[in-house]
C-alpha cells in the first residue's frame, strides 16, 4: 500500500477513516493489525480483503493493482488471491465440512470431481479428515473454525486474512488454532490477522498499531503494499 486513504461522506459530513497509510506485506510474512475501535483497522482489513477500494492512493495484490478495479473484478481477485478467515466463521449450516470448503471453488468454475479432491485434501490439512462428512452443527467451535481455515487455504490463495479468528473460541481452540496459524506460516503461507488481543498478536513475526486511522509508530521494519 502505498500513501492510502478512505473517506466517507454522509451528507454534508466526511469522515477520513484511514490518513494516508503505507504497508508493505512480504511472501512468508506473518503480520498482526492491532488498534482500538475507530481506529480504522476494519477499513484497511476491507480494503486489504478487496472488500473496499481505497479513496487515494494504490495498493497492488500478488503484483496486481486493484486500486481501481470495479466490483467484479475485485470478486475475481478475492476468490482467487485472498483466503478468509472469519471471527463468525459463515458457514452453511446444511451443507457437510467438504461441501463448505468447496464453495469457493464453485464460484471459481472448478469441475466436481477436482472440488472434492482439493477440499478433501484442505480438511485433511487442518486435521478433519475423520469429519468431512459432519454439517457446522455437528462440529465444535474450534473444528468449525477450521472448516473456515480449510476453505481459506483451498484455492491456494496469496494471503491469508483473518478477522478476530480467535474472538468466538475458548482458549483451548483459540491455542490450536494459533498453532494451525504457525504451522502454515512456516510451510510458507502469508498472513494477516485483525486483532485485538494481544497473544493471538504475539504469536505473528510482527505488529502493527493503528490509532485515528494511521499506523501508532513505525514498525520495526519498512512497511507498504503487495502481498505475494
Amino acid at each position: 500500500m502505498r500513501s492510502v486513504r478512505k473517506t466517507y461522506a454522509t451528507g454534508s459530513v466526511s469522515v477520513e477513516a484511514l490518513r494516508g497509510i503505507d504497508l508493505d506485506v512480504d511472501s512468508g510474512d506473518y503480520l498482526a493489525i492491532m488498534g482500538p475501535s475507530g481506529s480504522g483497522k476494519s477499513t484497511l482489513m476491507h480494503i486489504i480483503g478487496c472488500l473496499d477500494v481505497p479513496t487515494e492512493g494504490t495498493y497492488e495484490l500478488d503484483g496486481v493493482d486493484v486500486s481501481s478495479m470495479d466490483e467484479n473484478q475485485l470478486a475475481d481477485v478475492r476468490n482467487r488471491k485472498i483466503g478468509f478467515v472469519f471471527q463468525q466463521f459463515n458457514l452453511l449450516p446444511a451443507l457437510t465440512a467438504e461441501r463448505n470448503v468447496e464453495l469457493p471453488l464453485i464460484y471459481a468454475g472448478v469441475k466436481r470431481a477436482q472440488r472434492k479432491e482439493r477440499a478433501e485434501a484442505a480438511l485433511e490439512r487442518v486435521g478433519l479428515a475423520d469429519r468431512m462428512e459432519h454439517r457446522p452443527g455437528e462440529l465444535s467451535g474450534g473444528q468449525q473454525q477450521r472448516v473456515s481455515m480449510a476453505r481459506a487455504l483451498v484455492t491456494d490463495p496469496a494471503l491469508i486474512l483473518a478477522d478476530e479468528p480467535t474472538g468466538a473460541l475458548d482458549s483451548v481452540s483459540t491455542n490450536d488454532i494459533l498453532d494451525l496459524f504457525a504451522e502454515l506460516n512456516d510451510a510458507g503461507r502469508t498472513i494477516v490477522v485483525i486483532t485485538h488481543e494481544n497473544d493471538v498478536a504475539a504469536r505473528a513475526k510482527r505488529t502493527v498499531h493503528m490509532y485515528d486511522g494511521m499506523f501508532r509508530a513505525k514498525p520495526t521494519r519498512e512497511l507498504v503494499g503487495a502481498a505475494k
